[in-house]
């Protein structure tokens, strides 16, 4: 029953395969080239009322639960509730706890897209079949080894024709209706905080596969995302300088454009004073990284997934979580990045005078100032720039991913530029009032000032504007950073021996 609403063909799929059906009724003695999900035919929704009808147990035009359950285990097919309860909520658009038929028919055409990339990525020979050398090469590829007598039984599990191979169909057939997420191709392609660096190590970090973690690969994964974050921050430092230095000092009194930004650095400190504050700008990669690549790593483990990777909501979560404890363990080197860039020529002798007089006069409070709007600012950072990443990939994985989940680089360069720039446009404000707070005390007579009293000063004084001083320049790192970071980090990669697929 299952299998004969099913693609039998290895098509691509056609733009619009409702409309195909629609036509077909028009034209009833059109071929059906594949009978299915993935063609289109002119039979396939016919097919497909006919498989929802028959799951539909008690006849309520929708499918809970229970009626996939009792309906599956009717047709052979026997799931567990969690795997079942995964299905509803995948295809559950309007959240009324079933699914309608559109849902049903959108659940099962989307579904079979994943499986069609699991079942390339297992077929190395390309041949179209899956034997038990290419699932026990597979499954040591994510750290799992078993011999070729258990390769073998779950070839069995799946081969209906006795052949000991297993193809499209018989893969797809197997695997519809039953819950397949995270897959690994994806991951290893679609890393995103691991490569693109634009100033703000705020994002939720990337996953790693079960072979990356075994092998040792996500060490070089994240030095290889280190250097690249330092090269990519010390070609633009110019253009981080004068954002800080037009959110702290630029007004409606004091307009301060980018070419004369540029230039009043130049005429105050020379070329070299461009770079002011890159040097702990860099410092700080490394210790931050690794204290929320492990800050992580734990927090997975008390969100209680038992999955190898985390859904949306609780990446979410855990990376938030893991940013804010990375964030307050490095705010000293934040608070000391704003004053060195800040700094005057002669002020500062470099890094360890900087901190010497800062805790001299000002007290050990004062490497945490701003330390309350820096910790609000993660969860719209993280949250807008993980929400826009992950909606394109879906959209282009939806879309265009055929044979492959690797988007090349175009693609993925294009993804991380906007997810990144949405993410510092909401985050902006609460940047700006951070910034304003940890030069404090480097403009003479100021005074002592909380985030609220700040926000109200800024709008009372310079309106809405005023919380985007320094957008511009901000912006303008954005493509340069992440186009920097990529390619350095590709390299490095090679050079650390981290294999590319």
């Amino acid at each position: 029953m299952v299998s004969s609403v099913l693609c039998r063909c290895v098509a691509s799929p056609p733009p619009d395969a409702a409309a195909a059906a629609s036509s077909s009724a028009s034209s009833p003695a059109s071929v059906d080239p594949c009978g299915g999900a993935v063609c289109g035919g002119p039979d396939h929704r016919l097919r497909l009322w006919s498989l929802f009808q028959t799951l539909d147990v008690n006849r309520d035009g929708g499918l809970c639960v229970n009626d996939l359950a009792v309906g599956l285990r009717r047709l052979g097919l026997h799931r567990t509730e969690g795997e079942l309860r995964k299905i509803v909520q995948a295809g559950d658009k309007d959240l009324d706890g079933q699914l309608d038929f559109e849902e049903f028919v959108h659940y099962l055409q989307d579904h079979e897209k994943k499986l069609r990339l699991v079942f390339k990525s297992l077929d190395k020979k390309n041949d179209g079949r899956i034997d038990a050398q290419e699932i026990m090469q597979s499954l040591r590829d994510l750290g799992v080894k078993i011999s070729e007598q258990q390769a073998e039984k779950i070839l069995k599990s799946m081969d209906k024709n006795g052949t000991m191979t297993i193809d499209w169909n018989e893969w797809r057939d197997y695997h519809l209706l039953h819950p397949v997420e995270n897959i690994p191709e994806i991951i290893l392609y679609w890393k995103h905080s691991t490569i693109f660096d634009v100033g703000e190590n705020l994002t939720v970090p990337d996953e790693f596969t079960v072979e990356e973690r075994q092998t040792g690969m996500w060490w070089r994964h994240l030095v290889a995302g280190g250097g690249a974050g330092a090269v990519s921050r010390t070609c633009t430092a110019p253009l981080d300088r004068l954002k800080v230095l037009m959110q702290v000092h630029a007004s409606r009194s004091n307009n301060m454009c980018i070419v004369g930004g540029f230039t009043q650095m130049i005429h105050e400190g020379g070329a070299k004073s461009l770079w002011r504050g890159n040097g702990i700008n860099v410092l700080k990669i490394a210790p931050e990284s690794a204290i929320k690549f492990m800050a992580y790593e734990q927090i997975k483990r008390l969100v209680g997934s038992d999955q190898e990777t985390l859904r949306i909501h609780e990446r979410l979560v855990a990376g938030s979580l893991a940013g804010a404890i990375a964030q307050s363990s490095i705010y000293p080197m934040e608070v000391l990045k704003t004053r060195m860039a800040l700094r005057k020529t002669g002020q500062y002798s470099g890094m360890l005078d900087c901190a010497r007089k800062i805790l001299a006069r000002e007290g050990v409070t004062a490497f945490y100032k701003g330390y309350v709007p820096n910790m609000l600012g993660i969860i719209p950072y993280a949250g807008i720039d993980l929400a826009v990443y992950e909606t394109l990939k879906n959209a282009w994985l939806q879309r265009y991913a055929v044979n492959s989940a690797d988007p090349g680089v175009f693609v993925l360069l294009a993804c991380g530029t906007m997810s990144s720039t949405c993410g510092q446009l909401a985050s902006y404000p609460l940047a700006l009032v951070r910034t304003r707070m940890q030069a404090q005390a480097s403009i003479e007579g100021a005074p002592e000032v909380t985030m609220s009293s700040l926000f109200k000063q800024i709008l009372r004084t310079e309106g809405a504007f005023g919380l985007y001083r320094g957008l511009a320049p901000n912006f303008m790192k954005v493509i340069p950073a992440v186009s920097i970071s990529y390619v350095v980090y590709e390299n490095l990669k090679i050079t650390l021996g981290v294999q590319s697929r």
